[in-house]
């Protein structure tokens, strides 16, 4: 019983994301002739283990302030709902996401050594994003760029060099979607929380520009982000067969149109759900889109 809510905890339902950012670094290495089965297994594991280090400490954080006992959970945000419901307790909670954390090291650690000394930076700057994104980064104004970065482009980028022990500049160019894509998971799954995130002394996009300008900055990343793809393939640093990303558009739009219509719950709420589903489509069709352009 205690495993089954020890998993619960981990919000098992976005560790998907985990698997895409892999998947696309990975395959964005085999596109350029590099690929070690070993080293994206080895990759992977390191980044789910980051991921449920974050959710976890998440968690804590937004019990101990607070925040969970006031926000109206969903099933896109709100936090697991485990420690409100009494099911851990917080040291529990608290121990469970440092020991994910800590065992991320020896991997990070590992790749350094092996495929190089330029993967350092990456490996702390994601370390930072993990510790500090809930007790510092959420109160200084505009956080979700750091989980777009810690859980976006980084990630992207970080099972691409231990593989290839390079930065390209399309590497960088194809992993740039990633953030934006992720900084929009968090940032639409904010609006339902704005009320307990304020009380809780939080300063997300939604609190400090107010809803109607976030749903605005929302729509206008999420068409940036599509026409980054399309400018990275007429640019030629990414493969044509990258466009496939471009199927997510439709629910992409219905993502927009719900974030407008934010104060109707019954239009935001499928919103956050499409939201999810573009974020993860949308980076497994690019990760698809190299492989068959290494394959054709």
């Amino acid at each position: 019983m205690k495993l089954k809510i020890l998993f619960l905890e981990t919000r098992p339902q976005f560790l998907l994301l985990s698997v895409v950012l892999a998947f696309l670094g990975t395959a964005m290495a085999w596109y350029n002739g590099a690929f070690h089965l070993g080293y994206a297994v080895l990759a992977f594991a390191g980044l789910l283990l980051a991921h449920i280090a974050v959710n976890v400490l998440n968690d804590y954080f937004d019990y101990r302030s607070g925040i969970d006992l006031a926000t109206k959970r969903t099933p896109f945000s709100g936090g697991s709902g485990v420690l409100p419901a009494a099911m851990l307790s917080p040291e529990q909670v608290l121990w469970f996401g440092l020991i994910a954390f800590l065992l991320t090291i020896p991997v990070g650690i590992y790749f350094v050594v092996v495929a190089g000394w330029p993967l350092l930076p990456l490996v702390l700057a994601g370390a930072a994003c993990i510790f500090l994104y809930t007790p510092v980064l959420s109160k200084l104004g505009w956080p979700e760029w750091a989980a777009g970065a810690g859980l976006g482009t980084l990630p992207v980028l970080g099972a691409y060099f231990v593989q290839t022990s390079s930065y390209p500049l399309a590497a960088v160019v194809a992993a740039v979607p990633s953030g934006i894509l992720v900084h929009n998971l968090l940032f639409l799954n904010e609006f339902p929380d704005v009320e307990a995130d304020s009380k809780g002394g939080r300063r997300t996009l939604p609190i400090i520009i107010g809803k109607t300008k976030a749903s605005f900055l929302y729509s206008a990343l999420t068409i940036a982000m599509y026409a980054w793809i399309i400018a990275g393939v007429a640019w030629g640093v990414m493969p044509a067969f990258c466009l496939l990303a471009l199927l997510t558009l439709p629910l992409a739009l219905k993502a927009i149109q719900g974030s407008l219509k934010y104060d109707d719950e019954a239009k935001l709420m499928p919103a956050l759900g499409s939201n999810v589903m573009v974020i993860l489509l949308t980076q497994l069709l690019l990760g698809i889109g190299y492989i068959l352009a290494e394959v054709f």
